[in-house]
Parts: C-alpha cells; structure tokens; sequence
C-alpha cells in the first residue's frame, strides 16, 4: 500500500479492496486511490435526500467522492460504492475512518484492524457532523 505526500502530508492512499468490484463486462477491479476528505465531502451529502432518507447512504456518498481510482474504471460514482461486497464496503469506511482520522503526517493502515461503530452508523466523523 502506497502513499502521495504533497504539500508535506499525505494526500491520498492507494489501497486494494480484499474481494474486488465486479463491473458490467464481468472485469475484476481491486486496486485504488482514495484521497483525503475536504470539508465539503462530509458536509454537502448531508443535502442529498438519500440521506435524509436513509443516514447510512452518507457513507455511500462520501466513499464515492474521495475514491479518485479503482482498477480501470473510469468513474468512482454512488452506483460503484452502491455494488461493492460488503466487506469491501466495510474495508473502505475503516480506510476512510482511519486515514482522515489521523493528525500525523504519516499514516500507518491496518485493513485487519476493526473498528467499534458508534450507534450503529458507519462513518462516525461523518455522522457526527450531521447530527450537529
């Protein structure tokens, strides 16, 4: 797993996803870039009616606005996130989780590492905006 440092902290972590996206044609997509999450990630989703729908469509939301690549794909979209396996889905909100999380310049990722969920809701920082 390899990083983009610019501007003197980490910007974007490249990642493998432990089963992989299956698209249309059949193509198995495993390997991808997520960036790091601007403020307007986590706070315009919260407009979306989806969400106000259904709060577990943020994270949803918010993972297909910060994957910036996956295998070939030319487009990271709701519908990408939408068909993903479920510990794929699983795997990316504790990537996400961890990676914005963190204040160091540096990231360590665990992808074996489980994290606790806060009431039930996936993206806990995220979730916590919302509910602000």
């Amino acid at each position: 797993m390899s990083t983009s440092t610019r501007l003197g902290f980490q910007t974007e972590i490249e990642f493998e996803l432990p089963k992989g996206y299956v698209d249309d044609a059949g193509t198995l997509h495993r390997r991808g870039t997520m960036r790091l999450a601007t403020a307007a990630d986590e706070i315009l989703p919260l407009r979306d009616p989806r969400v106000q729908q259904n709060e577990a469509y943020l994270a949803v939301i918010v993972l297909s606005r910060v994957v910036t690549r996956l295998g070939t794909l030319a487009d990271i979209h709701t519908g990408v996130i939408e068909n993903l396996y479920a510990s794929d889905l699983a795997y990316l909100q504790r990537l996400y989780e961890k990676f914005n999380a963190s204040d160091e310049s540096e990231v360590e990722v665990n992808p074996e590492k489980q994290w606790a969920t806060n009431g039930g809701k996936t993206l806990r920082r995220i979730a916590a905006v919302g509910e602000a």
